[in-house]
Formats: structure tokens, C-alpha cells, sequence
């Protein structure tokens, strides 16, 4: 794919203390655990506290991903946040994450993609420095959905969680790093999966904070149809790019939304759950945050071979999808 070939060399994840349950939400809510349960497999999700915001999530994940690569913060050329739920407009949450670590010579920027921002992200660091332009960049996926879910639809709040990951980029050995990208769009869902208030077509107002117009929005069944269809035939296209069958899939590392979207890429990769990082129900939708949340629990739990191929899917508000395929 490139001269240089570019792979994740460090992962770091980080996850509020505050626990919301399923019993939790019986309480908010006409709820209960077992219809949560069984319609999503989540179980409990992360709570970001009243005094954090996106950028402290992202910091303590961003800490453990340089530890992990065992470089030091000077050694960051770039920083890319993958986020819908920044600390604010501007500046950037990267450039909050970039004063914080005190990555003086990086430069940095967001990225807004929802689910599959994390991705994009890989993609657009990992070509960076495939094309010699920077030789680390940290990739970071950090969400405070909570300030954005309303705690009065039943339909929503069970889904959403806060949390970050984050990865170091760099080269890496021949025969090993990223193998394909698969990226993809259809603006025409966007309705689907919104928080319509906030930007220039809906400014804040009385009225749009009176209409909840500040919180996701969601229609739940189009969404999942989409996400049933479109998760297996990302992985199948970014494992056609690579040239790679599914038969050789290690690990698959969906974005956790729906443990009911996640079974359906794996019957139509022809895997069994034992080849799945699946951790939805102790986190939920962490949209950006999942896949890369994911990915360090799978380091930990030592499930991140050398030589292993690893496939990453997602999809999200846009609507939008990613996969990409990694020798590791």
C-alpha cells in the first residue's frame, strides 16, 4: 500500500468510574434489564463526571497509547480527534488534547464522521506518514455522549456511553501494518441520525433547547437495517482490497452498537463470536470510542497476535462507514 509500511504500535483506552446500569435506567424510564438485554446486549455504559469533558477522556487514553508505544509525547507529529461531542466549537478538541500532553510540535485537528470517525481517522494519519509527511501520529476516538442523550427517550438513552481510545501510528516491519481502507458516505441517511440544534441551521435558542433539539435523534429500525446491511459488506470490501479471504481473519473488531448488528457481519464473514472483541455491555455505543476501546481491551487481554489479521468495522450518523485491515 505504501513505501513505508504504517501499523498501530501503541493502544490506550480510558473509561469514566461512574457506572449507569440497566437497573439504573429502569428507574429513569419504562424500561427493564431484560428487554435492554436481549435488543442490544448492553448491560451497563461509562458516565463521563461533571467536571470532565471529551479532552480529559482523550488525555488519559493519549497517555496510555504513548506509554504503550514506548515513544514520548515530543515524539508526536500529529494529532487527530475523532469525535461528535468536542469540549466546544473551537478550538479544536485535538488542539486542547495537543496543550494538555504538551505535544509542542504536533499538529492537530477533529474529524467528524460519528461511529466510524476513529477509521477515517487511521486512514487519514496512516497515509500521512506512508507519504513521509510525519512518522507518529495519535489517533484518537473520544466521546461524552452523555451530554447529548436524552434520559427521557427510552429509545435512545439505553444505547449511548462515554469513553475514549487512542493509538499510536508509525512504521512498522515489512509484511505487517495496514493492508486496506475502506471508507464510504451516503449523506442521504443523514435525518436518520442527528442532533439537529447547535450549528448554523439551528443556532441555540429558547426554543431549540425547549425542543430538545440538542440531543441524538435517532430512527432506530432504519438505522439498524443499514447497519445490518452495510457492516459485513464494508469488511468484505476492505478484505477484497487487501486481498485477503475471510478465512484468515483473526480477530474482528466491530463498532459495539448492537450486539444483534455485530452477529449479523459475523455470520456473513462466516466467524464464530470466539473471533469477535465484543465489550458493548459494559460500555454500550461509544461511538467513536468504541472500535479503538475495543482494540486495547483485546491488547490486554493479549488477543493481538504478531502476524494476526485483524479487521475493523464500523458505521455511524451521516451516515458514514469505515473497515480496514491490519497485519499486526
Amino acid at each position: 500500500m505504501s513505501l513505508h509500511p504504517v501499523g498501530i504500535i501503541g493502544t490506550g483506552k480510558y473509561v469514566p468510574e461512574r457506572i449507569l446500569t440497566n437497573h439504573d435506567l429502569e428507574q429513569m424510564v419504562e424500561t427493564n434489564d431484560e428487554w435492554i438485554v436481549t435488543r442490544t446486549g448492553i448491560k451497563e455504559r461509562r458516565l463521563a463526571s461533571s467536571q470532565q469533558a471529551t479532552s480529559d477522556l482523550a488525555y488519559q487514553a493519549s497517555l496510555k497509547a504513548i506509554e504503550s508505544a514506548g515513544i514520548t509525547v515530543e515524539d508526536i507529529d500529529l494529532i487527530i480527534v475523532a469525535t461528535i461531542t468536542p469540549d466546544m466549537y473551537f478550538p479544536s478538541t485535538a488542539c486542547l488534547l495537543q496543550d494538555k500532553l504538551g505535544a509542542k510540535k504536533a499538529a492537530a485537528f477533529d474529524l467528524s464522521a460519528a461511529c466510524s470517525g476513529f477509521i477515517y481517522g487511521l486512514a487519514t494519519g496512516s497515509n500521512m506518514i506512508a507519504a513521509g509527511m510525519y512518522k507518529h501520529v495519535l489517533v484518537v476516538g473520544a466521546e461524552t455522549l452523555s451530554r447529548i442523550t436524552d434520559y427521557t427517550d427510552r429509545n435512545t438513552c439505553i444505547l449511548f456511553g462515554d469513553g475514549a481510545g487512542a493509538v499510536v501510528l508509525g512504521q512498522v516491519p515489512e509484511g505487517r501494518g495496514f493492508r486496506s481502507f475502506e471508507l464510504g458516505a451516503d449523506g442521504s441517511g443523514g435525518e436518520l441520525l442527528k442532533v439537529h440544534g447547535g450549528g448554523s441551521r439551528v443556532p441555540a435558542s429558547e426554543e431549540s433547547v425547549q425542543g430538545k433539539q440538542h440531543y441524538i435523534h435517532m430512527a432506530g429500525n432504519d438505522v439498524f437495517k443499514f447497519a445490518v446491511r452495510i457492516m459485513g459488506s464494508a469488511a468484505e470490501d476492505a478484505l477484497q482490497k487487501a486481498g485477503i479471504s475471510k478465512d484468515e481473519i483473526d480477530l474482528l473488531v466491530p463498532h459495539q452498537a448492537n450486539i444483534r448488528i455485530i452477529q449479523s457481519a459475523l455470520n456473513r464473514l462466516s466467524l464464530s463470536e470466539e473471533k469477535a472483541m465484543i465489550n458493548l455491555d459494559k460500555y454500550g455505543n461509544m461511538s467513536a470510542a468504541s472500535i479503538p476501546v475495543a482494540l486495547a481491551e483485546a491488547a490486554e487481554q493479549g488477543r493481538l497476535k504478531e502476524g494476526d489479521c485483524i479487521v475493523l468495522v464500523g458505521f455511524g450518523g451521516g451516515l458514514t462507514w469505515g473497515a480496514s485491515v491490519i497485519i499486526w
